[in-house]
């Protein structure tokens, strides 16, 4: 009997042993599996951004009314409604309101911030405690604080023109109602509501400056304020320009404080751009005008961004 073998096909792969994987289809398998974490971040600015932005931009360039809620037209003018905004006289005082507005709340919160950063840097009884108190008019609503300080700021009734009448000084000063005074005392109470968010972001800076580069100062003999100078203000600047692009941002479009405190007046004397988008939109119903604002204040905020962006790339060069 004769015997026949039989040979079995060859394979390109032995048992036990896996097929090496397809290159370009892990590489599709891992862009798919990133887009997949990134698109919901991105379908949600594209939703709330993206299209209130653009929405916004074409609004400036029509003629759009409370009619047009109902109708849905809105007639395209051109530039009108941009001639007319910076034609206006009250448009020009709330750019100057707000700049000055902006420039005063950011100098006095970042200054008292870091001064209580640098205190509270050292320890001592009840340092925390104390800080944790100081947060308190950060935690409080923008609008109950306006409404407290109104109290406090009134000319007749105020607590602060009571406690100086007791104290022999002017107790009939009018804070809140008179030009000259009221956009002073805006920027005050606003200094007092973020000095709290300055201090923990700078006190959390200085808790990451090493203490060695200190001793070896003190060493060497370095005065307070050389040491401030040489040593924390270069270790602090990274952390010192996130709270200055924070800050500008929260502050150049206040609406609540102002609209709580004063409403824009006396005499439009604390009226800013944010309460100038809010009174031509829901006041005068003037959708247009308010949109062309509102543009404004969307491009000196991105003329902020890419200044701060730049300075970024050539300090990381």
């Amino acid at each position: 009997m004769t015997t026949s073998t039989v040979t079995a096909p060859t394979s390109a792969t032995t048992p036990g042993k896996a097929l090496a994987p397809d290159p370009a289809r892990t590489r599709l398998r891992r862009r798919i599996t990133q887009w997949g974490f990134v698109a919901p971040a991105v379908v949600f600015m594209l939703l709330f951004f993206g299209y209130p932005l653009v929405r916004n931009v074409v609004m400036s360039f029509q003629h759009y009314t409370p009619k047009t809620f109902f109708t849905g037209e809105a007639p395209f003018n051109g530039t009108d409604n941009w001639s007319s905004v910076f034609q206006d006289v009250l448009f020009g005082k709330a750019l100057w309101h707000t700049l000055v507005f902006t420039a005063g709340s950011l100098l006095g919160q970042f200054c008292i911030g870091l001064a209580l950063a640098v205190f509270f840097n050292r320890r001592f009884p009840l340092g925390g405690v104390l800080r944790s108190l100081i947060l308190l008019p950060w935690l409080v609503p923008m609008v109950v604080s306006g409404i407290v300080w109104r109290r406090i700021l009134d000319q007749d009734t105020g607590v602060l023109n009571t406690f100086l009448g007791t104290l022999g000084l002017d107790g009939n000063t009018p804070w809140l109602t008179s030009p000259d005074m009221a956009l002073l005392s805006v920027i005050l109470v606003n200094i007092w509501i973020g000095i709290p968010f300055n201090m923990v972001i700078l006190y959390g800076g200085l808790q990451e400056i090493p203490k060695e580069l200190y001793e070896a100062s003190s060493l060497d003999g370095a005065s307070a304020w050389r040491t401030f100078r040489s040593i924390t203000l270069p270790l602090l600047k990274p952390v010192i320009t996130v709270v200055l692009v924070l800050g500008f941002m929260s502050t150049v479009k206040i609406l609540d404080l102002i609209l709580a405190l004063t409403d824009g007046g006396p005499a439009d004397a604390t009226q800013t751009l944010g309460t100038l988008t809010y009174q031509n939109s829901f006041v005068e119903l003037d959708f247009g005008a308010g949109a062309v604002v509102g543009n404004v204040l969307i491009l000196i905020s991105a003329v902020f961004a890419v200044f701060y962006l730049r300075a970024n790339r050539t300090e990381g060069k």
